[in-house]
């Protein structure tokens, strides 16, 4: 009997628990809410640009114009300037730099370059965020040269990549730098075809990366399962792209030739969306270039072969023309990134050797001046300047066709 007791207790305060049912009444004219929603709005597509510029050289005759006697320091901002306002605007700014940061006051031109600390920091403040540092010039004051110049680019805040001061800087991250670029992923690589001749110690192979087995003597036997291990471990890395800096070609050679075509190729093959290539001192043409993957799908990338000197002494009217190369990348709403729009400006080394210290040398954005000079509001273009400029745009136009340029685009 007591069980049973317990057994209608247990049902009884159950029931006393359960929910109780509820009956909503909506008013006639209020109808009820809806039960769908509306679909999300899709994500807008990520836009940046990314900005690449060629090669950063301090000739003895630039690093004197940069000096500023009565401070005893150097300032380069006076050649920089106009290129300045482009490159700040940039998401991402590149270039190369091809000389050493030793330290003075022995700097030097060619043939073994080290310019002054002041090169990288106002590079900094021209807009340039990230500089290739292998070629053939960086190791022209040693490894102690070497490694000092990645000390000064970390103190004035630009990133580097392509040389490394010790195995295990080398070896995190197999030696890449991952950028945010306007909110795209962008991992960054850097080859030298050689350095001069000179001859790494089989304990120091990290301080520069080569493509070439053959770096010290014929150049012509790439290192293929070095750039494979290096790209593997970018892919690893899943950024939106890679991109892959260059040092190569043939000085003053204004067309690429056969060995940089087939090196863009495997490039690509291995992952490279982008291949930002430099040395020649001269512009060469850009293409897209299509190769098969290393999965065995076709791909293609972006291959520029060189946008010549930045910043130089050298004299021929080809050495003096350049561009700041603009590249528009997009990120879709599926997360596909691609380049979708290419443009460059002009850009030329003006010299005024009689001109005082400090105005000796310019970059000009070659569009800008010429409008100057023919307006009468330029104290830099002399009318056989003006010539210059007009050849050096139709050079520009020659080799990286007009389409492009972004001032008459």
């Amino acid at each position: 009997m007591k069980q049973l007791l317990a057994l209608l207790l247990g049902l009884t305060l159950l029931s006393g628990c359960a929910p109780q049912s509820q009956t909503v009444d909506h008013d006639a004219s209020t109808p009820p809410p809806s039960q769908s929603q509306p679909a999300p709005a899709a994500p807008e597509p990520t836009v940046a640009h990314l900005m690449v510029a060629g090669d950063i050289m301090s000739h003895m005759p630039i690093t004197k114009d940069a000096y500023v006697a009565q401070e005893d320091r150097y300032d380069y901002g006076h050649m920089l300037q106009f290129a300045a306002r482009q490159l700040s605007a940039a998401d991402y700014a590149v270039g190369n730099l091809e000389t050493t940061l030793a330290g003075g006051p022995n700097y030097s031109g060619y043939p073994a370059f080290n310019s002054p600390d002041a090169l990288a920091y106002d590079a900094k403040d021209a807009g340039f965020d990230l500089l290739s540092t292998a070629n053939n010039h960086c190791r022209d004051k040693g490894l102690d040269g070497l490694y000092r110049t990645l000390d000064v680019l970390d103190e004035a805040g630009l990133a580097h990549v392509g040389t490394y001061r010790s195995q295990a800087e080398r070896d995190e991250n197999s030696g890449i730098y991952v950028a945010d670029v306007g909110g795209i992923s962008v991992a960054f690589l850097s080859y030298t075809y050689g350095l001069n001749g000179f001859q790494l110690s089989s304990d120091t192979m990290y301080a520069a990366n080569l493509f070439n087995l053959d770096y010290y003597t014929t150049l012509s036997q790439p290192n293929k399962a070095l750039m494979e291990t290096d790209l593997a471990a970018a892919r690893a890395l899943d950024t939106d792209l890679i991109a892959v800096m260059i040092h190569w070609g043939v000085e003053y050679q204004d067309t690429q030739n056969s060995y940089q075509k087939s090196l863009a190729e495997f490039l690509v093959g291995q992952g490279a969306d982008l291949v930002l290539g430099g040395h020649p001192h001269v512009l060469q043409p850009y293409e897209t270039v299509t190769a098969t993957g290393w999965d065995g799908t076709e791909r293609q990338g972006f291959v520029c072969y060189s946008l010549g000197n930045f910043l130089s002494n050298q004299q021929e009217l080809e050495t003096k023309t350049t561009a700041i190369l603009d590249l528009e990348l997009t990120k879709d709403a599926q997360g596909e990134t691609t380049v979708t729009g290419v443009s460059y400006t002009p850009y030329y080394m003006i010299h005024r050797d009689g001109a005082p210290v400090g105005q000796r040398r310019y970059l000009v954005n070659i569009h800008e001046a010429m409008a100057e000079y023919e307006a009468g509001t330029s104290s830099i273009v002399s009318a056989s300047a003006y010539q210059e400029l007009q050849d050096a745009l139709a050079h520009c136009h020659q080799i990286l066709g007009s389409a492009d340029d972004s001032t008459l685009s």
